[in-house]
């Protein structure tokens, strides 16, 4: 990934770009998005969210089990992952 900071052409470039209205703006090169493309799609993919070092005390059965179906990943990677599952499906009730 790039960290280089942007030119000053470039921040003019985005600075312009922002200022255009949406229908002055030219998608015509850019083709539709295809619902099987959607259907493919992993949520993730790019984004990486910061990650926090803690203790957490498990029961030991359950930190077996995690160890034992890590699935070529990390244990650590599936409890967040379930965690992760189990936000979204409180969120989405509460919603």
């Amino acid at each position: 990934m790039n960290n280089r900071p942007l030119t000053d052409a470039q921040l003019a470039e985005l600075r312009a770009l922002e200022k255009l209205p949406e229908e002055d703006i030219d998608t015509g090169d850019i083709p539709e998005i295809t619902d099987e493309q959607w259907r493919l799609a992993r949520k993730g993919n790019l984004y990486r969210p910061l990650k926090h070092s803690v203790t957490i005390r498990l029961d030991a059965d359950i930190l077996d089990w995690f160890k034992s179906h890590a699935g070529g990943r990390g244990y650590q990677t599936d409890i967040n992952a379930a965690l992760r599952t189990h936000v979204a499906r409180y969120q989405k009730r509460s919603g």
